[in-house]
């Protein structure tokens, strides 16, 4: 209320933490900004974004000089900045209504609404019932970016008075891409090329380090609000030339005996599953596997889901599928029912089980997806395929000290199930 920042606050199933580093991309040069960093993006993480700080943990003395952090800017003049960039992360009914009630956004985000957190709320509608909250709350001088792609985001224009500006692949976007390809192969990534679109100008735009095309949302979302701020088209695109994605999110590294791992460990949903699979079904190689893991909070379909995956492993041309925690069973069981051999398909109960064998299974050329929910540190995996594990503590996620000491522990969800 004091320094009366322009917020744009982002909510979404996926897509969220890219989101927000793109659009900050295309701020930073142009304003004064503050993002959330790492996981800030709930009731603790987004008022301690809003102060500058990080979290006091364990110490009364850390938490008693973010009280003095916030004093300070309330009783003394300061600089502060022209915008806050907030993830807004929702896990259960109520959590927008409460980041709502101190945080009043004026350009909105919708990047994605599917099957995250159904153990919570039921259903997608609820879902979307709950993130359209944010969209909603938009002030009649706002603006809300829009995701034309997902049908639960496009039906947020509804409930809005605000200006709505749409972006994605449909031909009806107002920020659309035409002419998209990509560059490279296995060996190397050089990206996509494509024409952005917005209300009859056209754009040449290239995004040199990005693998997966469900990345380009995000950028297009970061053109939305550019778009909005009155920035210059041409000039966005290129801040977003150097956008690359967050660790543990579609990265491709050199692995063990010349193979290739593709890192999408950060967390997973199936929609967030299904694209990165579909992203390998491009990669051509001699060989190409996955190493999944569990999709959590998925509630009473979580088995159902994942057995869904089969057809997408099928369309991928994947030799080998080596599945990790409990609810990966069904989707073991549904591909030995499609014709996978038993060789073809491994289970195991945890992460580190499943390294031991897949570091003996890979070889030259192959191509590897890693990819599983938060709570089964696929990340464990990745670092013991790569050609230089040493490198892990700069190229993968969950590497702070923090981390490091948290072991694997079977999900609460697992337990629930006994």
């Amino acid at each position: 209320m004091k320094y009366k920042p322009q917020v744009v606050g982002i909510t979404g199933s996926i897509g969220k933490s890219s989101t927000k580093e793109a659009i900050a991309l295309v701020l930073e040069p142009h304003f004064r900004i503050r993002k959330n960093e790492g996981n800030y993006n709930n009731e603790i993480g987004i008022p301690l974004t809003i102060l500058g700080c990080k979290s006091g943990g364990r110490s009364f003395a850390a938490w008693l000089g973010i009280f003095r952090r916030w004093l300070g800017l309330i009783l003394l003049p300061q600089e502060y900045p022209e915008i806050l960039i907030l993830e807004m992360g929702i896990d259960r009914k109520g959590d927008m209504n409460y980041l709502l009630s101190f945080v009043p956004v004026s350009i909105g985000v919708a990047t994605h609404v599917s099957g995250s957190h159904l153990a919570h709320f039921g259903t997608l509608a609820n879902v979307a019932k709950e993130k359209r909250k944010l969209i909603k709350s938009l002030p009649v001088t706002g603006y809300a970016i829009l995701n034309a792609d997902n049908e639960w985001t496009r039906k947020m224009e509804e409930v809005t008075d605000a200006e709505v500006i749409t972006y994605g692949f449909v031909g009806d976007a107002d920020i659309r891409v035409d002419n998209l390809l990509f560059h490279g192969d296995a060996s190397r990534v050089e990206g996509f090329s494509f024409k952005l679109n917005y209300k009859g100008k056209s754009v040449p735009m290239r995004l040199p380090v990005l693998l997966a095309k469900h990345l380009i949302p995000s950028v297009l979302a970061a053109v939305g609000v550019g778009v909005a701020l009155r920035l210059n088209l041409v000039e966005i695109a290129r801040s977003l030339e150097s956008f690359k994605s967050l660790p543990g999110r579609m990265h491709m590294f050199l692995g063990m005996r010349d193979s290739r791992i593709i890192d999408d460990t950060y967390n997973a949903s199936p929609a967030s599953m299904r694209a990165a699979i579909d992203t390998l079904s491009h990669i051509q190689a001699p060989r190409k596997g996955v190493v999944l893991g569990d999709m959590l909070e998925l509630g009473e379909k979580s088995d159902e889901e994942h057995a869904s995956l089969v057809n997408d492993i099928s369309r991928a041309n994947v030799s080998f599928a080596v599945l990790v925690g409990q609810h990966m069973q069904a989707l073991q069981q549904t591909l030995r029912e499609n014709g996978f051999a038993d060789k073809q398909v491994m289970w195991f109960p945890d992460p580190l089980s499943a390294s031991d064998y897949v570091t003996e299974l890979v070889r030259a050329g192959d191509v590897v997806l890693v990819k599983g929910s938060q709570g089964l540190r696929m990340e464990f995996v990745v670092e013991r395929l790569l050609a230089q594990p040493e490198l892990a503590p700069t190229l993968l996620c969950r590497q702070s000290e923090v981390w490091k000491r948290i072991p694997f522990t079977a999900p609460e969800e697992w337990l629930a199930g006994e």
